[in-house]
């Protein structure tokens, strides 16, 4: 490649404030990247989700702690990441755990889903599970808790 071409795409990534470029023809291939300032992206902070109330499904496995309920004393299991909550590995199995279970640390108490990834989430603690705080399918926090465990 001729440096004049090489001049020009640099130059074209400076006026651009592009960070990487990347060309090929059947003759060349060239990738130029910027190792300068590294770019920061503001981030904007996360919309609170509201969600309708959802009207239980008949013969559902687990119970989940009403609003209203007040949390029973007891060790909560908090959630790790933010996510999407899930009670089960697929619709179709049953609930890791449901209240009345009892749990060990490596028990698995449910799967968050975060960037398409399912991660198992132990519940770090022993004892009995005495309430669920939250819904199948429901957004959560980082430190949010999901279950109280009462040893």
């Amino acid at each position: 490649m001729d440096i004049r071409k090489l001049k020009e795409l640099v130059k074209l990534m400076v006026n651009n404030d592009l960070a990487e470029i990347d060309l090929r023809d059947p003759d060349e291939q060239v990738t130029l990247r910027r190792h300068g300032e590294n770019v920061v992206v503001p981030q904007m902070a996360a919309p609170v989700l509201h969600s309708a109330p959802v009207a239980p499904v008949a013969g559902a496995e687990t119970s989940v702690a009403q609003a209203t309920a007040p949390v029973v004393a007891g060790e909560k299991i908090a959630s790790p990441m933010v996510g999407t909550f899930y009670v089960a590995a697929d619709p179709d199995s049953p609930a890791f755990i449901k209240v009345g279970d009892t749990v060990s640390e490596d028990t698995t108490v449910c799967i968050i889903e975060a960037m398409k990834i399912f991660n198992e989430i132990k519940a770090q603690c022993s004892g009995t599970v005495t309430q669920l705080l939250v819904e199948n399918g429901e957004a959560v926090e980082f430190g949010q808790p999901l279950f109280i465990v009462t040893p």
